[in-house]
């Protein structure tokens, strides 16, 4: 690594961190500023799914051709690409005079999101460590706590959803200035010890292809869809369930919203610490056995304040699985697919955050809202038992 190089690697890193702030700010904006949308287009509980489809439609054709991109463009300019995409999406949305032209937006913000997440996890994985990947989507949590906040201020303060957009947008195109100004780092970039080893080990990456015909790609796949659910699951409806569901007033729900969004932040930022002293495997099976307790308590109990704390717990124990499930994606399917595999998790995670909070708005309006966690505790299971046959196979 030569002296430009070393140089390059901690203004890289804090750039990835910014980046994924901005990818999870607009995620943090919706679930508060929903009731809202709900009013002022005339929706039904439900429509939040359409909205949600249409954005991961756009994040799943980003996800998908995220090596082709790569390779035309490199990391840094597809990051500034989809990040000023992403920032005029959001600006488009307070300038959107009907429902179909906002669903029609969230297909634009989907690309950009599409881009920034799956072009940085597949850079973070190849040059950085476990450590800064857990931190890496710490950052996420930063952003995604951050969006309800500034969503529930400008309810608080104007009435309208409008500012909170507003807000978000003009920070995404700045950041997307920013990071055309600093492309060419990226590239210049050393891969990681471990990824060089293994390359020069004799492992020849599989071409994209040969992965779409590898049966545990899909399943490791399948991991990020269930996963997403319960994640953004629990985020986009938290608002709703307490103020409709449990009777809380609108700025006590955006607080609480906000503060399982800040107990996940804590849990990345403390699962980094613990990629130390614990593989990321072991990590990984302890908070899937703590998610599946955590989520029946939430269920279970009758109790406001339980349900309340129960919320904060689940942010907090759900957090270091995404970034251990990217940091394990070679021991489920093998280096020479792990690369096109991240691709296909990204997009398999965008398609969960599409069809599985929205499955809870239909749930949610026949059956009653009282039916979401339950929904969670199903999902929790379902990961568990999926981690848990890669576990065999892997030491088969």
């Amino acid at each position: 690594m030569n002296n430009q190089q070393k140089k390059n690697f901690p203004l890289l890193i804090i750039l990835s961190f910014i980046a994924f702030i901005a990818l999870g700010m607009p995620d943090g904006l919706l679930g508060v500023a929903w009731p809202s949308l709900r009013q002022q287009f005339r929706l039904p509980l439900d429509a939040l799914g359409t909205l949600l489809l249409s954005t991961v439609l756009g994040y799943l054709l980003s996800s998908f051709s995220n090596g082709y991109l790569m390779k035309r463009l490199g990391v840094g300019k597809l990051l500034a690409a989809s990040t000023t995409l992403t920032g005029l999406s959001l600006l488009g949305y307070t300038l959107s005079p009907s429902w179909p032209v906002f669903v029609a937006l969230g297909f634009c913000a989907g690309l950009g999101a599409g881009g920034i997440d799956a072009s940085l996890n597949n850079w973070v994985e190849a040059h950085l460590s476990h450590r800064v990947m857990q931190w890496l989507h710490a950052s996420f949590g930063i952003g995604i706590t951050t969006g309800p906040l500034i969503m529930t201020a400008g309810l608080a303060g104007t009435g309208s959803w409008r500012p909170g957009y507003w807000i978000v947008a003009g920070a995404q195109l700045f950041l997307g200035l920013f990071f055309f100004t600093q492309a060419r780092r990226w590239d210049q970039a050393p891969k990681a010890a471990h990824y060089e080893a293994e390359m020069t080990g004799g492992l020849e990456l599989r071409p994209f292809r040969h992965t779409l015909r590898y049966g545990p790609a899909w399943l490791s796949a399948l991991l990020f869809f269930i996963y997403s659910g319960i994640e953004l699951g629990m985020g986009h409806w938290a608002y709703t369930w307490l103020t409709a569901e449990l009777a809380l007033s609108s700025s006590f729900a955006g607080i609480w919203t906000a503060g399982y969004w800040a107990t996940f932040t804590i849990g990345r930022i403390l699962g980094g610490f613990a990629t130390q002293k614990i593989r990321p495997a072991t990590i990984l099976k302890i908070s899937l056995v703590t998610v599946m307790g955590v989520t029946l308590f939430l269920a279970a109990i009758p109790f406001t304040i339980f349900k309340i704390m129960g919320i904060l717990l689940l942010g907090f124990v759900i957090a270091p699985i995404f970034p251990s499930l990217i940091s394990t994606t070679s021991l489920r399917v093998g280096r020479e697919h792990a690369g096109n595999t991240i691709g296909m998790q990204m997009a398999m995670a965008g398609l969960g955050v599409g069809i599985l909070p929205g499955f809870m708005g239909i749930l949610g309006r026949y059956a009653g809202l009282h039916t979401i966690p339950w929904m969670l505790v199903l999902w929790a299971i379902l990961l568990f038992l999926l981690n848990s046959w890669f576990e065999r196979r892997t030491r088969s």
